[in-house]
């Protein structure tokens, strides 16, 4: 027995010590887990310093490189600019790196604790925001890739899964909504971030600097002190916590997509489940992401001088013209990004309704639907339709996100998901090839072919459709699973003690050294901490949307 109880001497970073005594409060765990995805959800919102250092060098328009150079003599070159679809590639790094270090370590993460692992990751996101101002400092792009893409990128997929089984496991009774409001965090990190880099370049800009290595240490610094808040203030419920009062509703008990056993992290590789969830998540991912790299200039496109009541195709525009368009546009995409944080949170709570088994058969029949009817409002020149159908496409994209950890623990239990969803988000990097790959290519095959720019994009809502209709079916195929995945009651109990999870009240308060009912105030503190950023982000943004109308 001594071998399970806690080591009061232990590190603050164990586990063990971030076991909730009696009467904590479980509201305080949200923003905890609100703090780190509003984080590192700044790689959502990248894009916004690729401008400027594509003029590192210049300052008022780009010293390009030689036109033969390599990528691989870009990343070293230290006497010419950097080009845009170099930077880009860090987008790649990000979203491989959180897929693949997500799936590596999460095993490592249901037995370390969600506090551990949000220090590792506050280490990973805002060291390589450090590496990456010394890169920009030197001029050298293989340490932005290094620093942000590869680090950073490790300390993404950290992040991103720190809070999930936590969560689900605080919130028995809402397991879609409590993970909808952290995944909606990681959505709103762009939204904060963004305007904060924009304002941040703008002050540190001289004659002879752009300004961005500066904002890469202060927003490093900012965040660092964010993430490290969010990571101690995480506590884990003790071993089959329920809320006071609660019991699992017949109905739930009773469903067989909802299992209250628990499936080992080492077994979903060989589960035909997983892999009919993991096509899920990817065709949902590939098709929303290749409409969020399309859907401002798509919009300029498709609609052109219309947009400012100009009866011009959008080639046949003058540059002013096409600036105002522009301006359009970038309250578009302020606006697909509202809906993508929201149907974070709105679809992940619809699930603990409709379930997620249908949750996810709305999004793939209403969103090939919608795909579908884009190209007919294009032609048709309705805007309103148009604008409409993205936005509660866009609000299915981040939907599907928050939906899958509670799709998950559904299936395979809740003692491991969060080990699970790790593994799950390899999906997520393959969709972030899959879909910008096949929007980008088939828009070049298009324009080669001779096809006006207004209509290169109808094939392309045709594919996403086609994505769409895989995931239909492979959701439709998602079955309970059979009593050999599960583990056996002695697998269960050794996997907890491996854990450091602890049933008894009077063990959990002993090991926390909390005990008695949370304050209010203390509730409001952190919901403020989180809350105001989020709200200035929403603030800014509507700023953009505005534009819009």
């Amino acid at each position: 027995m001594s071998e399970t109880h806690t080591n009061p001497s232990g590190s603050w970073l164990d586990k063990e010590r971030t076991i909730a005594g009696p009467g904590y409060n479980r509201w305080l765990v949200p923003p905890a887990a609100l703090a780190i995805h509003l984080c590192i959800g700044m790689a959502y919102g990248f894009s916004v310093f690729w401008l400027p250092l594509s003029k590192a060098i210049g300052i008022s328009s780009a010293k390009t490189c030689a036109a033969n150079m390599s990528l691989l003599s870009e990343l070293f070159a230290s006497d010419c600019d950097w080009r845009i679809s170099s930077l880009g590639w860090m987008y790649t790094l990000f979203f491989v790196l959180l897929g693949s270090s997500a799936a590596i370590w999460g095993g490592w993460l249901e037995r370390a604790g969600p506090r551990k692992a949000g220090v590792v990751s506050a280490l990973c996101w805002c060291g390589g925001l450090l590496i990456s101002a010394y890169g920009i400092y030197i001029h050298q792009l293989w340490l932005l890739w290094v620093g942000s893409g590869f680090i950073g990128g490790i300390g993404l997929g950290l992040g991103y899964i720190s809070p999930v089984s936590t969560l689900i496991k605080w919130f028995p009774d809402r397991r879609g909504m409590a993970t909808g409001m952290a995944i909606m965090g990681f959505g709103g990190g762009a939204m904060i971030g963004s305007p904060m880099a924009a304002e941040l370049m703008k002050y540190f800009a001289t004659p002879t600097n752009v300004g961005v290595y500066q904002t890469f240490i202060v927003m490093g610094v900012i965040y660092f002190a964010f993430m490290m808040i969010g990571a101690l203030s995480y506590r884990v419920p003790p071993s089959g916590w329920k809320p006071e009062g609660w019991t699992m509703p017949a109905a739930q008990a009773n469903n067989a997509m909802i299992t209250q056993k628990h499936v080992h992290v080492s077994k979903v590789w060989g589960i035909p489940q997983f892999w009919l969830i993991w096509i899920v998540l990817c065709m949902n991912v590939s098709a929303g992401i290749g409409v969020i790299g399309m859907a401002s200039p798509m919009l300029q496109e498709v609609f052109g001088g219309s947009l400012i009541g100009v009866a011009k195709k959008f080639g046949e525009l003058d540059a002013t013209q096409k600036g105002s368009i522009a301006i359009i546009a970038a309250g578009f995409a302020a606006l697909l990004s509202l809906f993508n944080i929201g149907g974070r949170f709105v679809w992940a709570s619809f699930s603990d309704k409709l379930g997620r088994k249908t949750t996810y058969f709305v999004f793939f029949v209403l969103g090939g639907l919608l795909y579908a009817s884009i190209p007919a409002s294009a032609g048709a020149g309705s805007k309103m339709l148009f604008v409409a159908a993205f936005c509660v496409i866009l609000s299915m994209y981040g939907g599907g996100f928050a939906t899958v950890p509670a799709y998950l623990a559904d299936i395979f239990g809740t003692q491991m998901v969060g080990a699970i969803h790790g593994r799950l988000l390899t999906a997520w990097a393959t969709a972030g090839i899959i879909g910008p790959v096949v929007v980008n290519y088939m828009r070049e095959y298009q324009i080669n072919l001779g096809i006006p720019v207004d209509r290169v994009y109808n094939q392309t809502m045709y594919i996403l459709v086609g994505f769409l209709v895989i995931g239909l079916i492979a959701n439709t195929l998602v079955k309970p699973l059979a009593d050999k995945w599960f583990m056996t009651p002695d697998e269960l109990a050794e996997e907890k003690r491996l854990a450091h999870d602890r049933a008894m009240a009077n063990e959990v308060g002993a090991g926390s050294g909390e005990s008695g009912k949370t304050p209010a105030a203390l509730v409001i503190i952190a919901w403020l901490i989180v809350g105001i950023p989020l709200a200035w982000g929403v603030y800014r943004t509507l700023q953009s949307v505005s534009k819009f109308f």
